[in-house]
């Protein structure tokens, strides 16, 4: 069974960090490409960032470039999201999510679309206040 467990969400003041984990079972880990998500209330979900299985190609959004940082540990079968320097506007439920397609061959920011990914976690929430 695929499970996908998301960590290390909570109430951080503007221009702090947080660091969110991703622990993964079910599946051959370092062969899926995964991705961090997230939903603010009354707003779409929105792809955050993105990492490849393999040799870790990542993928982010343009607006959260330089902010956060996505990265795995394939032995700990482990995603994680640095965030930064974070903003009021950060503030959201963040969840992890797999999915088989090989997104190193989509255009653009088309990793972003969640319907392109199979199996998610229950999300962690991330507050941004002071």
């Amino acid at each position: 069974e695929v499970q996908l467990v998301e960590s290390g969400g909570g109430l951080v003041q503007p221009g702090g960090s947080l660091r969110l984990s991703c622990a993964a079972s079910g599946f051959t880990f370092d062969d899926y490409p995964i991705g961090w998500f997230r939903q603010a209330p009354g707003k779409e979900r929105e792809g955050v960032a993105c990492i490849k299985g393999g040799d870790g190609t990542t993928y982010y959004a343009d607006s959260l470039k330089g902010r956060f940082t996505i990265s795995r540990d394939n032995a700990k079968k482990t995603v994680y999201l640095q965030m930064d320097d974070l903003k009021p506007e950060d503030t959201a439920n963040y969840s992890c999510a797999v999915t088989a397609v090989p997104v190193q061959n989509l255009p653009g920011e088309i990793w972003k679309q969640p319907l392109l990914y199979d199996y998610w976690g229950q999300g962690t929430q991330v507050t941004v206040s002071s």
